[in-house]
């Protein structure tokens, strides 16, 4: 199976990669973990892009805020898909961090989720995986049941409490 590449662009980032881990570690899927700054060390994330796929990854996870070039980066130099997550900061609230994520040239496209949103790109470099991987696709056809029973069970409950007339 195909590994996922959590790439840092600070250990400041450390706190939304927790988030991915966990969702990739609940599907049982393996991963890697770097800090690769895209400004401070851009030969290394050349590097670890060229090599990507040789290093058995099937999909690249970029975490960074402010200017958020990392996953722009990343995706200059690999085939592979790259998810950006932009990481909410002090100055502008991420924004920065969107917008530098979101627009791509064309020819060098990075997905991007959510600001914060590790455990979202988690799903989605599962859902990514598992278009070559049947028994991951069950899997979370499987979560998506238990998300769905969840929410069931929660409206079941709210109606039951304010529905009594």
């Amino acid at each position: 199976m195909k590994k996922t590449a959590i790439v840092l662009g600070s250990d400041s980032d450390l706190s939304i990669a927790e988030k991915s881990i966990a969702v990739l570690e609940r599907l049982g899927l393996p991963f890697d973990v770097s800090i690769i700054s895209a400004h401070r060390t851009p030969e290394r994330a050349r590097e670890f892009s060229l090599n990507a796929c040789a290093n058995n990854y099937g999909v690249i996870i970029a975490i960074a805020g402010k200017s958020a070039a990392l996953s722009g980066v990343l995706a200059a130099h690999t085939r592979l898909p790259v998810i950006g997550v932009p990481v909410k900061s002090d100055d502008l609230g991420g924004l920065d961090a969107l917008l530098s994520t979101v627009q791509m040239p064309p020819g060098v496209p990075v997905a991007c989720v959510a600001i914060d949103g590790g455990a979202n790109a988690a799903w989605l470099a599962a859902r990514i995986l598992a278009v070559e991987d049947d028994e991951l696709s069950a899997r979370l056809e499987a979560e998506a049941q238990d998300m769905a029973r969840k929410v069931e069970g929660k409206n079941d409950a709210i109606r039951a409490k304010y529905n009594q007339h």
